[in-house]
């Protein structure tokens, strides 16, 4: 099921044990991230004999390891959360045994926009479509790696033709975003996992929308600002602004299509910024003070996604400004060093995408 290397596997389960067991006085919360993440499981050949086996090996780990804390009491409370939380996952995984476990793309576009970073477009079946919406993330898998997967951001609302976008920062050491952004080329075929997260726009909100994006943060946010501009699906008017950061200009890699989206829709405003670059022409400065010198954002839904330190200063600047709730948080089951985003190093947000350091 998984690479050799199982550094990153441990980190994941323990991540995403940690979650489970966080949310546990919150039944619908918790009940949704099992089902996603059940499904997910699903591409690793996972069978419903496999969860009992793991319940039973963790709570073995933990009463071994736990020196003289061990009580009848803890044993009783992880088997019923454990029975819990596998329940769930089995049933979620046989509902959507109609739908693929995973899905085979072409890569029909592959673009080096600036040094470090591509786009590629990637073609589904359309007979066997993968179901997402704008802000979701999937998992990728390139043949010259099986069975490591990573997760990236989809950078595009849904298209008619099973096409979708991808922003890929290489990250050093690598192995899969190396491959995808220098070893990927147009004809070649990666495998996709099925759609997670919950960092999506409501259709019912009338409120403004904030964006705030780093790098190659943009691509979840680029899919959700399509999904709220698309003239076809009737949804209540509002204003969106997008920052977008770099350290330079030649980093603001989808500029001219977001000036070409822009200019298509009149409730759109892009705003770029870059804070290494004191001649480039526009707004100069960190992304979060930028986004702190122009609104106060109040009554907006926030939608932050890049590099950590850029998302955990934007939302120091909007803790005082705009109501938690509407600062919308998607939390993958992975480190905070190392969550999906669009690239590796990204903390997506609704509110925090945290993804991490991805390969």
């Amino acid at each position: 099921m998984f690479p050799v290397a199982m550094n990153r596997q441990r980190e994941h389960f323990l991540a995403a044990l940690a979650r489970a067991i966080s949310i546990l006085d919150n039944p619908q919360v918790l009940a949704e991230y099992l089902r996603q993440l059940a499904v997910d499981h699903r591409k690793f050949g996972v069978r419903d004999d496999h969860y009992q086996v793991v319940g039973e090996t963790l709570v073995a780990t933990l009463r071994t390891f736990s020196g003289g804390l061990w009580t009848t009491r803890a044993q009783t409370a992880w088997e019923t959360a454990l029975n819990q939380i596998s329940g769930v996952m089995i049933q979620a995984a046989r509902d959507a045994q109609d739908e693929p476990a995973w899905w085979l793309g072409e890569v029909i576009s592959h673009e080096i926009r600036c040094p470090g970073v591509a786009v590629l477009t990637i073609r589904t079946d359309p007979a066997q479509p993968l179901r997402y919406l704008p802000g979701q993330y999937l998992s990728v898998q390139v043949p010259r790696w099986p069975r490591i997967w990573r997760k990236y951001s989809i950078a595009n609302a849904p298209r008619s033709d099973g096409t979708l976008d991808l922003h890929v920062r290489a990250v050093p050491m690598g192995t899969v975003s190396r491959t995808l952004v220098h070893g990927t080329q147009a004809g070649d075929t990666v495998v996709l996992g099925p759609a997670r997260g919950t960092m999506i726009a409501g259709d019912r909100s009338a409120r403004d929308v904030l964006c705030v994006a780093g790098g190659t943060g943009l691509a979840p946010l680029k899919a959700i600002i399509e999904g709220l501009t698309d003239a076809v699906a009737p949804r209540p008017a509002r204003s969106i602004c997008l920052f977008i950061g770099a350290r330079r200009h030649e980093e603001l890699y989808d500029l001219p299509a977001l000036q070409r989206l822009e200019s298509a829709c009149a409730s759109l405003r892009v705003i770029p910024a870059v804070s290494h670059e004191p001649g480039a022409a526009g707004l100069h400065g960190m992304l979060p003070e930028v986004v702190r010198q122009h609104g106060s954002w109040q009554d907006s839904e926030v939608f932050v996604s890049g590099p950590p330190g850029m998302v955990r200063s934007t939302l120091r600047v909007l803790a005082h400004r705009t109501p938690r709730e509407r600062i919308h948080l998607d939390l993958p089951d992975a480190p905070a060093s190392s969550a999906p985003g669009s690239g590796h190093q990204t903390l997506r947000h609704c509110g925090t995408h945290a993804p991490s350091v991805t390969s």
